[in-house]
């Protein structure tokens, strides 16, 4: 299956240590080697990077690993492709606008008996069982929030009882973005790490990279991260349980289950 990533920062940050490692994964230390993507938020705007080819042997991988763009919310993803080919439009993260917002969706799993729910407004265009729930979810939300979610808390129980449906279809770990946001929520297998003062050093399980965050950051930065596996062979990661879902905003868990 896939991996996902995601940060949610109370100050504009960098991913290139955690992108680092996960990039690895698409086709040198895992399999993952059928395309991935980068989505940066800045305001209310968002830059995205994708790729069908392997991560590890993308030149556009390897110039963000490298090149460190600050953002306050990043969705990232390595595909190991179960549904639709390998092609740039079935490239996550996928994208859409709902109340003069972008949406960003990441999803790692495959689901079953999907193609009988409604899609309304909005529709796919590649022919991944991922980007088919994120339409979904999505006219749901407009159904639900035509102007946009404003409580946080309400928006997060809801995404996740349309996630409880999807996970009784199959697998389905997810990440959605609003640049507000972050909701992360595990079907099956999902971690999570905050960062905070006073920052020690941490290293990569598929990267030789070891980093002192107390010489990249200031005390008031808060940084989490989300990972389908732990990025990091000596720090601890919170390890979320099926049907958990957690919901970020500027590095903070603002409400969870």
């Amino acid at each position: 299956m896939c991996e996902l990533l995601a940060m949610s920062a109370n100050v504009p940050t960098d991913i290139c240590f955690s992108f680092s490692g996960l990039l690895r994964r698409g086709g040198d230390t895992g399999p993952h080697r059928d395309g991935w993507g980068l989505t940066f938020y800045e305001g209310k705007g968002c830059r995205s990077f994708k790729d069908p080819e392997p991560s590890y042997q993308s030149r556009i991988a390897k110039l963000l690993e490298q090149y460190p763009i600050k953002s306050e919310i990043v969705i990232g993803h390595i595909r190991q492709a179960n549904r639709g080919g390998v092609r740039l439009e079935n490239t996550h993260p996928f994208e859409r606008e709902l109340g003069g917002r972008m949406w960003t969706f990441a999803h790692n799993g495959q689901l079953s008996n999907y193609k009988d729910l409604p899609l309304g407004c909005f529709q796919p265009v590649g022919n991944t069982d991922s980007e088919f729930a994120f339409c979904y979810l999505m006219g749901r939300l407009k159904q639900r929030y035509a102007n946009g979610p404003r409580d946080p808390a309400a928006f997060a129980r809801f995404v996740a009882k349309q996630a409880d449906m999807f996970r009784a279809k199959g697998v389905y770990n997810m990440l959605l973005s609003n640049g507000r946001w972050l909701f992360a929520y595990c079907s099956t297998k999902l971690h999570w790490i905050t960062r905070r003062a006073p920052f020690g050093t941490a290293t990569l399980l598929d990267n030789d990279w070891e980093i002192d965050f107390a010489k990249e950051t200031t005390p008031n930065d808060v940084v989490s991260v989300v990972a389908t596996q732990p990025l990091t062979k000596d720090e601890d990661w919170h390890v979320m349980s099926p049907g958990q879902w957690v919901l970020f905003k500027e590095g903070e868990v603002i409400a969870s289950n």
